[in-house]
């Protein structure tokens, strides 16, 4: 299935943020573009989470990062977004990215309108949740 909205994060250090992001939350690198003269800046990079994407980049000050006003949550001075992602098991989720360093801010709890759902913070700052109830069923 095709999705035409893909989110894109930026962070500091994006190298690093991939490994956390394949490690606590599940996504697997589809493609890696590192800068060839210093491959700890990633120009463009596609994780996927089943049939899910998201991009990440190096927090450049240059290039179109800076014409389209992208940045991190700490440039930014907080949460830029929020992303939610549906996940079979909320509460094996949220230990498997408590392990790998995830801050859960809200714990696994069912919700009134269907499901189970978390909070957690990624080192950067960026802000995620997961849970099992899926609005397109």
């Amino acid at each position: 299935m095709r999705h035409e909205i893909i989110p894109c994060l930026r962070y500091e250090d994006a190298a690093r943020a991939i490994i956390f992001l394949c490690e606590a939350f599940g996504f697997v690198r589809q493609s890696v573009f590192a800068d060839p003269d210093d491959p700890r800046i990633i120009h463009h990079a596609q994780l996927l989470r089943q049939d899910r994407m998201v991009m990440v980049s190096s927090a450049l000050h240059t290039d179109h990062s800076v014409l389209a006003g992208s940045r991190t949550p700490a440039q930014a001075g907080g949460v830029t977004m929020e992303l939610y992602l549906v996940v079979p098991d909320v509460d094996d989720h949220a230990e498997r990215a408590r392990a790998a360093g995830a801050t859960i801010l809200a714990e696994p709890e069912d919700k009134p309108y269907g499901g189970r759902a978390y909070t957690a913070r990624d080192p950067e700052g960026h802000v995620w949740s997961f849970g099992s109830y899926d609005p397109w069923a």
